[in-house]
């Protein structure tokens, strides 16, 4: 399920984004209300059951009718825009240069991995379409900081910020998915893969000779991953953490190189 972001009004979007709104004066007895307290209810009921949530659930989590929210938030659309931003505003605005820029840029990809695993329903939210809001934008700012200081030009990192921001939430993308394919299909992972392979090999006994380096890819592992990464993890999501960690490191290999060549 894709959702795309900015798909309501775009002025009362980005008012509530940017809080420019949220100081309207209003008579009568205080609301019972903020727009604050709408969203991260929305945000509670999402990280329980994804993106396919009503605004009755968010209203309903709140102790109120769904009509209620509607003085605060106009819609579900702007609130998945605010729902992304606040969720944003848990991950660290700067990153500490004291070691150099590979600690900092490596801590700033973990933080954004165990983000999206608190809040899987994020990688449900499309790319294509930003939603332009403070802590959307200061999240890529700290990794941008980071990368401006090992001195590259900026037409290069510019390239270098959407490969790593883009190859933890892929990453990412794949536990996330691991996790909910038992709930969506009501088949526990290791069924799956028990009941398949094991047809597999009847029906193509010779699988390794007809895809060689595939079989060199799956059997010469380094011995340092040939345990897994956590015995309690599922296969897939095992294979996802092994991929992550040996990826970015060779993403930030290359650019050391960069940053070292003359």
């Amino acid at each position: 399920m894709v959702v795309y972001a900015g798909q309501g009004d775009p002025r009362r979007s980005i008012e509530l984004l940017w809080r420019a709104s949220v100081a309207e004066k209003r008579s009568g007895p205080k609301p019972g209300l903020s727009v604050d307290a709408i969203v991260d209810a929305a945000i509670a009921v999402a990280d329980e059951h994804g993106m396919a949530f009503s605004m009755r659930a968010v209203g309903e989590r709140l102790g109120r009718t769904a009509m209620a929210l509607y003085t605060y938030v106009p819609g579900k659309n702007e609130l998945v825009d605010l729902m992304y931003d606040r969720a944003m505003a848990e991950l660290p605005v700067s990153y500490p240069l004291d070691d150099g820029w590979r600690p900092a840029v490596t801590a700033w990809a973990q933080d954004m991995w165990e983000f999206y695993s608190r809040h899987p329903w994020m990688l449900q939210v499309s790319q294509a379409r930003p939603v332009l809001g403070p802590h959307e934008f200061a999240v890529i700012e700290a990794l941008a900081a980071i990368m401006v200081s090992t001195g590259l030009p900026g037409r290069e990192l510019r390239g270098i910020v959407g490969a790593i921001n883009y190859f933890v939430r892929g990453a990412a993308q794949t536990v996330a998915e691991a996790r909910a394919a038992g709930g969506a299909t009501g088949e526990a992972d290791e069924e799956w893969w028990y009941a398949r392979s094991a047809v597999l090999t009847e029906i193509e006994p010779d699988l390794a000779k007809k895809f060689p380096m595939l079989h060199v890819l799956e059997n010469d592992r380094e011995p340092a991953r040939s345990d897994p990464a956590d015995p309690e993890l599922p296969y897939l999501e095992n294979d996802a953490v092994e991929n992550f960690r040996g990826g970015l490191k060779v993403l930030l290999d290359g650019v050391e190189r960069a940053v070292a060549k003359p």
